[in-house]
């Protein structure tokens, strides 16, 4: 469990990428912690993946789960390579009150070694992975500035924002550009003392780690192992509310000292 204390309360949080995982902890843990939140998620396959897309059903789940905790939320279909949904849930959150909290989570992830890539799916991981996390920024920012209550903007990387993942060069060259572009909007944003930092998870207990042929792209590559290796032995692989609990921490004033950071939740991966 995070933290129960109501120290976000009455805040306004977005959250890309609402409907499952991590997007669903992150958004029950602001709950939890009194903020009222928009979700939104593309509910569709938006690129070649191997695992199934979040459903509709999954974003009204978390939906349940937030007004469970005694909170409310707003659940959106929207894709974030269409800066229109972006807007729009923008627009929903200012109904709501000064929006606070934005966390750019919506992502996918897929395997291919650099030059076995095709253009559509090195095109669609930048578009999701990065462009989308640039959108949830343009969308966001000016209204966060024009409030001028400051807040926290966190973008969810990975240890492949910080080191190299073998058979994952778009995914990889995509969170690296999470991190640069993080670290760019934390200069522009001290002024209005709107934080910015990144989140880098290793393996996360949700449906893409379930899914995902990883075992079979290291059978055969089985050089590539040592790349995908961690430090901590227990746990072997992190849960939603793990990184939930980092996330929920960069939205409070108890990290208020804190922008242009990389918050590595990753059991010593990016150190092996």
């Amino acid at each position: 469990m995070g933290n129960t204390m109501k120290d976000l309360e009455g805040r306004v949080a977005l959250v890309t990428g609402a409907a499952r995982g991590m997007g669903r902890a992150f958004s029950v843990e602001f709950a939890r912690r009194g903020a009222l939140v928009v979700g939104i998620d593309a509910c569709k396959v938006t690129a070649a993946i191997t695992y199934p897309a979040a459903t509709e059903a999954d974003l009204d789940e978390t939906v349940r789960l937030v007004e469970a905790e005694g909170s409310k939320m707003v659940g959106l279909v929207g894709d974030v390579r269409d800066q229109k949904s972006l807007d729009a849930a923008v627009v929903e959150a200012k109904k709501l009150g000064p929006l606070r909290i934005v966390v750019a989570n919506a992502g996918v992830a897929d395997w291919n070694l650099t030059w076995e890539l095709s253009e559509e799916e090195w095109t669609n991981m930048i578009d999701i992975n990065l462009n989308g996390v640039w959108r949830t920024f343009k969308a966001a920012i000016p209204t966060m500035i024009e409030h001028g209550q400051g807040g926290s903007i966190i973008a969810i990387s990975s240890v492949a924002g910080i080191k190299a993942l073998p058979g994952q060069a778009h995914y990889t060259a995509a969170k690296h550009g999470v991190v640069g572009l993080v670290k760019t909007a934390a200069i522009e944003l001290g002024p209005h003392n709107i934080r910015v930092n990144s989140v880098h998870p290793w393996g996360v207990n949700t449906t893409i780690s379930q899914h995902s042929d990883i075992m079979q792209h290291m059978a055969e590559n089985p050089h590539f192992i040592p790349s995908y290796s961690a430090s901590l032995a227990n746990p072997q692989i992190a849960e939603a509310q793990d990184i939930a609990n980092m996330v929920g921490f960069l939205a409070s004033d108890d990290a208020r000292c804190i922008t242009g950071s990389q918050m590595k939740v990753d059991m010593g991966a990016t150190i092996v």
